[in-house]
């Protein structure tokens, strides 16, 4: 991979497989920016509201990003300002790319979901993970996270299975599991959290990913 300043590693996930703390884990041990979907939703939605008036003020521009980057993560205390129109469809997953994509510019980081892979697709240094795992394996994580009943845990990894693979392929075109659109795809059902985390840190070093 070749050496730039940044460098930026996408994770798409399954529900239950773990995604989030192999992510979080990630950007801890190397020291990286971490952001998730609530996040890069969050500030889309934002962002998308403040658009319009910043491109008709471009001096404004710089401020408004610096504004964000000011903090370690997107802090729900952060004043924004009254949403006129909260976007959707596609004009939500156009500002949540512009997001993805300024991250990336600006920061070495790990980013979750939000079709980051395909966003980040032409980036000179980023690795695109895919985690997935057994059905069962990830029913027992839901419970254990959530407190699910089993049958609810099932319908819960139904409905976001098939919510995610409709979303991938509406706005990207792709097929959301499949491994060929990722540089790595890894059973986390078959290997432990923790254990997952150092395989990948290993990959990483394999193909020389520094800042």
């Amino acid at each position: 991979m070749k050496q730039t300043k940044t460098f930026v590693i996408t994770i798409s996930r399954q529900l239950g497989s773990g995604g989030a703390y192999i992510g979080q884990q990630m950007a801890q041990r190397l020291n990286i920016f971490y952001a998730d979907r609530e996040i890069i939703n969050k500030v889309a939605k934002d962002f998308s509201v403040m658009e319009e008036e910043l491109e008709m003020h471009d001096e404004k521009a710089l401020t408004f990003w610096e504004s964000f980057f000011q903090y370690n993560t997107f802090s729900t205390d952060v004043y924004t300002p009254p949403r006129y129109l909260v976007p959707k469809g596609r004009d939500l997953f156009q500002a949540e790319a512009k997001i993805i994509e300024h991250i990336a510019n600006e920061r070495s980081a790990v980013i979750i979901g939000r079709c980051g892979s395909y966003v980040l697709r032409n980036h000179p240094n980023h690795i695109s993970l895919f985690l997935h795992a057994d059905i069962e394996s990830r029913i027992k994580r839901i419970q254990e996270l959530y407190g699910k009943p089993k049958e609810e845990a099932r319908e819960m990894i139904l409905k976001s299975d098939k919510e995610r693979a409709l979303h991938c392929k509406k706005e990207t075109e792709t097929e959301w599991s499949d491994a060929r659109n990722y540089d790595l795809s890894i059973d986390t059902g078959k290997i432990d959290p923790d254990k997952c985390v150092e395989l990948l840190l290993n990959y990483l070093n394999l193909i020389d990913v520094s800042e």
